[in-house]
């Protein structure tokens, strides 16, 4: 007569795929919390960023962002803090990460 705990199903995170706007996705060399820390700090202020994380263990910076809000304009955001931008995507297509012309 063993009771069998059965664990509640979890929905996956919701992500706002419904939401009309872009996902950008960007490998960023961050070594420490204060690499991550500053990629953070400039897309908090970005305008037109509905939603980003960042880890710091995968590398990879994911922004949601209004339609409006070009990958470029993130690209060179990110670039700003000085951390080097590997590779980039934007829904899904590869993206270049050019960004001497910016500078």
């Amino acid at each position: 007569m063993a009771d069998v705990a059965t664990a509640p199903v979890i929905a996956p995170d919701a992500v706002p795929d419904a939401v009309p706007g872009h996902k950008y996705q960007f490998n960023v060399s961050m070594s420490c919390g204060g690499c991550s820390g500053a990629v953070e700090r400039v897309l908090k202020k970005l305008e037109g960023v509905q939603k980003y994380e960042v880890s710091l263990e995968t590398k990879i910076v994911t922004v949601f962002a209004d339609e409006s809000l070009p990958y470029e304009k993130v690209l060179q955001t990110i670039a700003k803090t000085g951390k080097k931008v590997n590779s980039g995507e934007a829904d899904g297509v590869e993206q270049s990460v050019d960004v001497s012309a910016a500078q």
